[in-house]
């Protein structure tokens, strides 16, 4: 009987075409990164162009401001978000009162709603025809005139309104910090006197640096990239005066040069964010020691400590639901019918296409390195990761301009040789729009596919290939199974964020295609806030879809982390 030899033979039949498809993966990697890469660097060689007087205008009127603003709406939500964030993580996490495990998944509820929409709810609760100022009218008697009443349409009311919807980043790697650190360092502090509070400050706290640094720093990312809420509350930021110098003054030039600018604010705070995470470990994994037992908290600290993680699910989920609640009951959206569901048709249609366009991308981006790990895959991550950073004015600037110049390219060509034109065929469409989704989401699709092929070994991979597996049928029969989870989420959280992206689709949309952000936006601009409460709170009950599957999946952890500590 003749002996069969598995592992050499197939291994030198695999050989030339596992080189080959390695360079196309990076070659299509390298592509890719180009591709995403295009908006931000057509930005930078724009603004480098000579251009009129704009810019100095904009300078000596407006730029003061933007920088007074933008330092100041950083210095109050970065602080608010680690305040809020930190203690209400480590709160839940290693103390016990009653309600705390509640408190856990209802402190993520704020996710769900974007900063513009809470913004509405308040500036129509907060009103002087508001049921909060009537209320206090009512009680007091006072009429117009007889009181000092807070302006929330100001800078530190904007900023409040972000902070209510971004302390969630700072939370969820906060806890999964505290989650983290040993039990042995923290009752070592304990032993030697450290009360829970000075066991927090002197330990636990400085142990999970990298992480709070790293959530605050995505937390004014986003703040930075805000648009709806700032240009509705009148505060002028970088994001306003890009929108208004393309569409109030025409001069893409000038646009590109602000852009320009607030991509530097941008790039420092994404040089903070890596530094925060890289190689930094402040404790022992709870891998090799026990878990710290959750303190539990007397009468007057639990009460403390119920008030404190309660208030910002109140104020950042509770109160604004209610509010858009009582203007939908009140008249809501007129169009509520054929109509209305057309934006939501609209919505859900580019919802679904960038979600499924992002998830592919994304997959391949993190099988590529899987694959072809190396210098060269790695950076094609990093690349395509950096448009999650980049705000949506900017990555519409940046789109325009390329296929704009595409666009009066070909049709200048096709009139000189055929005598017609082709008018827009890529800038204001529907592709345009995808791409801007791609570049801005592609980060949210590939994070959780990367984190998923991690935990795969590759041994899986070996043990197929023996098999005579291709590495097509390995991805398919083998790594897609396991992912289908991770797939799942990727493609839910960019459905959700492209449901709820304003700046980029209101400047890039095709004529006369409404979604159901952009008209929120638009009866908000012309204060029918009654009306868009109707839109609001229908982005808000689907944004609540990956807040319930981001808690489920907390849950599961958690308990898996207990099983594997018992």
């Amino acid at each position: 009987m003749t002996d069969v030899v598995f592992e050499p033979a197939p291994r030198a039949a695999w050989r030339p075409a596992l080189l080959a498809g390695r360079g196309v993966l990076i070659a299509l990697a390298i592509g890719l990164a180009a591709l995403i890469s295009l908006p931000i660097l057509s930005v930078v060689l724009t603004a480098l162009q000579p251009s009129g007087g704009a810019i100095g205008h904009l300078i000596e009127t407006v730029l003061p401001e933007i920088l007074v603003n933008s330092v100041g709406l950083m210095a109050f939500v970065g602080v608010g978000t680690a305040v809020i964030g930190v203690g209400t993580a480590w709160l839940v996490t290693l103390c016990r009162f009653p309600g705390s495990r509640l408190l856990e998944w209802l402190l993520l509820l704020p996710l769900a709603i974007p900063a513009y929409i809470i913004g509405y709810a308040y500036t129509d609760a907060l009103a002087f025809a508001g049921p909060v100022q009537a209320a206090l009218r009512g009680l007091t008697g006072w009429s117009h005139g007889d009181y000092w009443f807070p302006d929330i349409q100001s800078l530190w009311g904007v900023s409040t309104m972000l902070t209510l919807v971004l302390y969630p980043y700072v939370y969820l790697l906060a806890r999964a910090a505290f989650l983290d650190q040993s039990v042995c360092v923290l009752e070592a502090a304990r032993t030697l006197g450290a009360g829970p509070w000075g066991a927090f400050f002197r330990v636990g706290l400085p142990m999970a640096r990298p992480a709070i640094a790293a959530g605050v720093a995505l937390a004014l990312m986003e703040a930075l990239a805000d648009f709806g809420t700032v240009e509705y509350f009148g505060v002028t930021t970088f994001t306003t005066a890009i929108y208004r110098t393309w569409f109030g003054m025409g001069d893409r030039i000038a646009a590109a040069q602000l852009a320009t600018a607030l991509l530097a604010f941008v790039l420092v705070l994404v040089v903070i964010e890596i530094a925060a995470r890289r190689g930094r470990r402040f404790g022992a994994g709870a891998r090799r020691h026990r878990r710290l037992v959750p303190l539990r908290l007397k009468p007057a600290a639990a009460a403390g400590a119920i008030i404190a993680c309660a208030l910002p699910v109140l104020f950042g989920f509770a109160v604004p639901v209610a509010a858009l609640a009582r203007l939908h009951l009140d008249g809501g959206d007129p169009l509520l019918g054929p109509r209305f569901l057309h934006y939501a048709q609209n919505s859900f249609l580019l919802a679904g296409l960038a979600a499924i366009l992002v998830v592919a991308t994304g997959a391949f981006v993190a099988y590529a390195a899987r694959l072809a790990p190396g210098t060269v895959t790695a950076g094609a991550i990093r690349i395509a990761s950096i448009g999650y950073a980049v705000p949506g004015t900017v990555i519409a600037v940046g789109i325009l301009v390329p296929l704009g110049a595409f666009d009066n390219a070909l049709d200048g060509w096709t009139r000189a040789t055929f005598g017609w034109g082709t008018g827009l065929v890529l800038s204001g469409t529907a592709v345009a729009l995808l791409y801007a989704y791609l570049v801005r989401f592609l980060a949210v699709a590939v994070g959780p596919v990367e984190s998923g092929l991690h935990k795969i070994p590759a041994t899986f991979d070996a043990a197929a290939r023996t098999l005579g597996a291709t590495p097509y049928g390995v991805a398919r029969r083998v790594h897609a199974p396991l992912l289908r989870r991770s797939l799942l989420t990727a493609a839910l959280v960019v459905f959700v964020d492209v449901l709820k992206e304003l700046p980029a689709t209101l400047i890039v949309r095709p004529f006369d295609f409404d979604t159901l952000a952009v008209r929120v936006y638009n009866l908000a601009s012309d204060e029918r806030l009654a009306q868009a409460s109707t839109g609001s709170l229908v982005i808000v009950a689907i944004g609540l879809i990956p807040v319930i599957l981001i808690t489920r999946m907390i849950a599961q952890e958690r308990k898996a982390g207990e099983r594997i500590a018992s």
